[in-house]
């Protein structure tokens, strides 16, 4: 589990690297966080990371597991900031948990809170890796989900007042090998990684 979750935290340090820079310098925001795993390989990256979930009890966990990120609970609809005062706002696998209906208003908010010039970045399941599928399928946690395709998260992004910048499919090989790194990078652009991410820039 530590690999998939490390490979999307590269991913979101590589993406910040390429538009900002330096990443001391930014304020960077992860929307429906859980327990802070993913965290774990940020927290020293930037210059202040926030975390949100509407759960009260995973929040309370990860703010133990990495007691210098700034974490709230949230209503699962508003942000608890201000518009424009954050550099980079990501979901990781979120969006499939909620209602489609809702997906344009989801956006809409990260877009709000991002600063102008600042980046939104999301990570969905692949509903075309029939693995992914499968284990989807099999999860209680993800019952009744509905995946979003690559197509569909870009159209969200594009719709939803944001710039598309990069979109990418992620975790054909689940070895941490540099071999089947390499294969990783060359083959973000087949349709068939287990995951991809899209992001977006408010102009």
């Amino acid at each position: 589990m530590d690999f998939f979750i490390e490979v999307k935290a590269r991913c979101l340090c590589r993406i910040a690297k390429k538009y900002f820079g330096d990443l001391q310098k930014l304020s960077v925001l992860d929307v429906g966080c859980g327990v802070g795993m993913t965290d774990r390989f940020l927290s020293n990256q930037f210059d202040a990371l926030y975390g949100v979930d509407i759960s009260g009890g995973v929040i309370e966990k990860a703010a133990i597991i990495n007691p210098s990120v700034f974490y709230q609970v949230y209503d699962g609809k508003r942000l608890p900031f201000s518009e424009n005062s954050m550099d980079i706002v990501f979901a990781i696998c979120v969006m499939h948990h909620i209602a489609p209906p809702a997906w344009a208003d989801m956006v809409r908010e990260f877009r709000r809170v991002t600063k102008t010039g600042g980046l939104v970045v999301i990570f969905e399941h692949n509903p075309f890796n029939p693995l992914t599928r499968r284990v989807v399928n099999t999860c209680k946690f993800d019952a009744n989900v509905v995946l979003l395709k690559n197509s569909t998260a870009k159209s969200l992004i594009i719709k939803n007042g944001l710039s598309l910048v990069e979109s990418s499919y992620i975790l054909f090989f689940p070895f941490r090998l540099p071999l089947f790194t390499r294969l990783d990078c060359m083959l973000r652009w087949l349709s068939l990684g287990a995951q991809y991410y899209v992001s977006g820039r408010k102009l």
